[in-house]
């Protein structure tokens, strides 16, 4: 299943169109798992120019996530 957010804009409407979206897949479609996700971005300048993140001076392609952060809490059920 694919999720399209169209246009430039910032990460925190991207983040907010992708909570959205997720919602209405969850509530509309009952899909409640997933096996996981990848989300490309076309990271630009703002003004519709490409940039390349860099760090350390070394482009960045991929980053890797575990999911979300546990507490311990989470992990001792409490």
């Amino acid at each position: 299943m694919e999720i399209k957010v169209k246009g430039e804009m910032t990460l925190d409407d991207i983040r907010q169109a992708l909570f959205e979206k997720l919602k209405e897949v969850e509530c509309e479609l009952a899909v409640h798992h997933s096996r996981g996700a990848t989300l490309y971005i076309n990271p630009t300048n703002g003004l519709g120019d490409a940039v390349e993140p860099r760090k350390g001076g070394r482009k960045v392609d991929t980053i890797y996530s575990d999911g979300p952060y546990r507490s311990a809490a989470d992990d001792y059920k409490l």
